[in-house]
């Protein structure tokens, strides 16, 4: 399409999205276009909304101890295993943490025997009366103080290995990656404010969630069932999961349909229509050959006695022949049989305007 026609198409776009076309400065004559009349044909009803496919399984990994990042060996977009390595982090701190908590062990573990070896001794000799009572209870706290000490010790050791553990990020799933959020050689924070450091995705479950007007949500609890709309096809989902409680701030609800397994040409984050039944308000439809299509844009050229104007549709079910329309036309209404001829006529117009 030339230069001129991209021009016409843009101003009459424009001009129609507010609904119908702007009555002309002049009166012209109606184009002599093939036209057909919006007719109601009794289409079934059914609501169209947009949703997003999101993973089932999909987490932000964050760090749980304080360190230097040392490694990354994947980027965004690359397939890993579960327990593959996404991270590794310094452990200089860790490790020295570990040895101390060893040194400790040790220590209490000294102090115990001692103390362990003092309380039989006296248990085996105060029944005889050689040791007073209170000398024996002494023994016997001695010995529970140090025992407490050992477990202290030992508690903090363990504690110290699981920082030494958290140096290393795993995989929860096998999955993709999706976002990293730090860099080589950057510090990061583990709690109480832990800073993220990479998304991961399974692919191997999705599902599609949208967020709906409170109404339109109780319509689709109430039919019980949805389909997903994506590059022509129909994909059937489970039952829908409709949300019990509404955003107090927006007044909608969110929906989530699960797709079935082995759906292929999905990823999350990609947009999707979701439909679902729903009482038929007028059934107009037009033949898919009339519908225009420019990027985001979806109209057909309406003929009237003033001439031709582009004019935004919202369609609903696009079949092979005919597509549903859920606003932008009213029936008896006549629309171009051809858009190309209609877009001619245009253009045709413009240039002797321009003379």
């Amino acid at each position: 399409m030339n230069r001129s026609l991209s021009i016409v198409l843009l101003a009459a776009s424009l001009a129609a999205c507010g609904g119908k076309s702007p009555p002309p400065t002049a009166a012209r004559a109606a184009p002599a276009l093939a036209t057909l009349a919006v007719r109601a044909d009794g289409a079934r009803g059914e609501q169209v909304w947009d949703g997003t496919v999101t993973a089932v399984d999909a987490a932000v990994l964050t760090a749980q101890t304080n360190a230097r990042v040392l490694a990354l060996p994947h980027e965004v977009g690359d397939t890993v295993a579960a327990g593959e390595v996404l991270a590794r982090l310094t452990d200089v701190e860790q490790k020295s943490a570990q040895s101390a908590a060893q040194a400790q062990i040790a220590a209490a573990k000294a102090a115990y025997v001692e103390a362990e070896a003092n309380y039989r001794r006296y248990a085996a000799i105060y029944p005889q009366g050689y040791v007073s009572k209170a000398a024996y209870e002494q023994m016997l706290a001695s010995r529970n103080a140090a025992k407490a000490q050992l477990d202290a010790a030992q508690a903090q050791w363990r504690g110290a290995g699981a920082q030494q553990d958290y140096t290393t990020v795993r995989a929860p799933f096998a999955g993709v990656v999706t976002r990293r959020y730090v860099q080589v050689g950057e510090a990061v924070a583990g709690p109480p404010f832990p800073q993220q450091l990479i998304a991961i995705a399974s692919l191997q479950a999705l599902r599609v969630e949208a967020t709906l007007p409170q109404a339109v949500a109780e319509a689709l609890r109430a039919q019980g069932r949805a389909e997903v709309l994506v590059a022509g096809k129909r994909i059937a989902t489970g039952k829908p999961s409709v949300f019990p409680t509404a955003d107090p701030a927006t007044h909608t609800v969110t929906v989530r349909l699960d797709l079935p397994a082995g759906t292929g040409g999905l990823y999350p984050g990609m947009t999707v229509k979701l439909a679902f039944a729903a009482p038929a308000a007028g059934g107009l439809t037009i033949p898919a050959s009339a519908l225009v299509t420019r990027g985001e844009l979806q109209g057909v050229y309406v003929v009237d006695e003033h001439g031709v104007s582009l004019r935004q549709l919202r369609v609903g079910d696009v079949g092979d022949d005919r597509v549903q329309v859920l606003a932008g036309l009213e029936a008896g209404e006549r629309i171009a049989a051809d858009p190309d001829a209609a877009a001619r006529w245009l253009v045709a117009q413009h240039r002797g305007d321009a003379r």
